[in-house]
């Protein structure tokens, strides 16, 4: 008897939350039949937008979904991003947090934080301080150092014939030149501290790419599944340690010098704006800790992962990587090693970088959290609603893209004619809403100079100096033309599947200068 009430009880209990977390449905966006307590989270496959992708082509552009106790919407069209984006931009100005996010950054990051003055006060000091123009001038000389040791890294290795894991190094390539501007520090360096961030970045990143039951599910937030808590509280020790000792040793060394500075790095700046009294936001050191871990986060995976993607795309359409080499070749020459001031005048370069985020937009999904209720084409969406704007989705619709599945650089250099817009004058800065690789809007990403600044040459050098032959995961070329796998797996920002091993093989642009 005692057993049977339990399960009346139970019953009931999901009955009613069913019922509480679905009141008003009738004005919401469509979607599928959600099951009480989890809602929809059982419908989701591990690539999340490739799910959102379906639901969107079998209930509309604009979707509801409940994901665990968590209401959610999912737009897939340019109109829409537009509508959510830029007239609503205020609506939707907030991020949802996640257990992990708020341990891991002191409950201060950046890019997470709700819009209001601590906001607006950091997104002002990265667009004009910490990112500015200045700041990424005075950087130049630590970006073509190190483009050229990655160059002297794959040299080496084409020397002795063995292959290259460019996954690895274009992150180490990538988290070298992050890790300079903000600490000074190169992650492949062979010190404690260089080898303390590269080990804690990549759990970071790891972490947050983790889908965790306890964010969606109420009463399971106290619950510790699969050890994700233990995970993230232990990387959090070693962080906060790891990054107190650089603070510490920082302010050391600026009493030392009396304020003067080689090169006032990220850190420093963060330092002068934590010892301003009369700043209109105090910082305070976990703020300052909070920051170097946002700003690394999002600059390593991301940019290392659109190059590697584009380079892929080449390897597997060989005749556009002739033709982007022709360009190279024309414009630059072999005597000298692309610098950042060529990008400019490689417009067949910038093309693929554009068709490249198309195809593999570094983070595959906006995501924004409305801060009071709206309406969005007759729908009510709820205050606290979580917003994903599917922009991978959107970047392989055929209702905006001529032969949306083609990798063809060639669409942003010429009308397309019978197209919605004609392709050519997009550009990826977030005024386009067929392509919002960074975002747009007040929430769009404040790295997009350094990101365009670093992808294009990186890319440019790996065409300039090699030939790319593809090799198996245990460094064996592969024998004829061999394509490049380009499953993704699930993560932060939807990588390959699989490492990109390949055989580099000098071009005669090596042999005109030492990298």
């Amino acid at each position: 008897m005692i057993f049977e009430l339990i399960i009346a009880g139970f019953a009931i209990l999901l009955l009613t939350v069913f019922i509480l977390t679905n009141k008003g449905h009738g004005s919401l966006p469509p979607g599928p039949t959600p099951l009480p307590i989890i809602g929809h989270l059982h419908l989701l496959q591990p690539l999340i937008h490739h799910s959102f992708r379906d639901f969107c082509s079998c209930y509309g552009p604009l979707i509801y979904l409940r994901l665990g106790s968590v209401p959610c919407v999912v737009a897939s069209t340019p109109e829409l991003a537009r509508e959510l984006l830029k007239t609503n931009d205020l609506t939707f100005s907030s991020r949802k947090h996640s257990l992990a996010i708020d341990h891991l950054t002191y409950s201060s990051s950046f890019a997470f934080a709700p819009y209001g003055p601590y906001w607006r006060f950091i997104k002002k000091l990265s667009t004009f301080e910490f990112l500015g123009n200045r700041a990424l001038n005075q950087f130049l000389p630590v970006r073509r150092k190190e483009l050229r040791q990655f160059i002297g890294v794959l040299h080496d290795k084409s020397k002795v014939c063995e292959s290259v894991n460019v996954t690895e190094e274009l992150l180490n390539l990538s988290s070298n030149i992050i890790s300079q501007i903000i600490l000074s520090l190169r992650c492949s360096g062979t010190d404690n501290e260089a080898e303390g961030v590269r080990t804690l970045v990549r759990e970071v990143t790891q972490i947050f790419g983790e889908f965790n039951v306890s964010d969606f599910i109420w009463f399971c937030r106290n619950l510790d599944f699969r050890g994700y808590r233990k995970k993230f509280e232990d990387v959090h020790r070693r962080y906060d340690a790891l990054l107190e000792n650089i603070i510490t040793n920082r302010e050391i060394e600026r009493k030392k010098s009396g304020g003067e500075y080689k090169v006032k790095d990220l850190l420093d700046m963060m330092l002068d704006a934590l010892e301003d009294k009369s700043s209109e936001v105090e910082l305070t050191r976990e703020h300052i800790k909070a920051l170097v871990l946002d700003f690394i986060t999002a600059a390593t995976d991301t940019t290392a992962a659109a190059t590697e993607w584009a380079l892929a795309e080449l390897i597997n359409n060989p005749k556009v990587l002739e033709k982007a080499r022709q360009e190279i070749d024309t414009v630059v020459g072999n005597k000298r090693l692309v610098e950042e001031s060529d990008s400019p005048n490689l417009p067949y370069i910038q093309a693929i970088i554009k068709e490249t985020f198309r195809l593999h937009p570094p983070i595959p999904m906006i995501s924004r959290k409305s801060i009071q209720e709206s309406k969005i084409n007759g729908y009510t969406i709820p205050k606290n609603t979580i917003l994903f704007v599917n922009i991978w989705s959107i970047g392989r619709d055929s209702r905006y893209w001529k032969n949306p599945l083609e990798f063809e650089p060639e669409r942003f250099l010429k009308s397309e004619g019978d197209m919605v817009q004609s392709t050519a004058s997009m550009d990826i800065k977030g005024q386009h809403y067929e392509l919002l690789p960074f975002g747009t809007g007040r929430r769009s990403c404040p790295g997009i100079a350094l990101a365009l600044l670093e992808l294009p040459v990186s890319l440019a050098a790996m065409i300039q100096c090699f030939e790319w032959k593809v090799a198996d995961p245990h460094g064996v070329k592969i024998k004829g033309n061999a394509l490049v796998d380009m499953t993704e797996r699930p993560g932060l920002t939807a990588p390959r599947l699989h490492d990109l091993v390949c055989a580099p093989v000098p071009r005669p642009a090596l042999d005109s200068f030492q990298p």
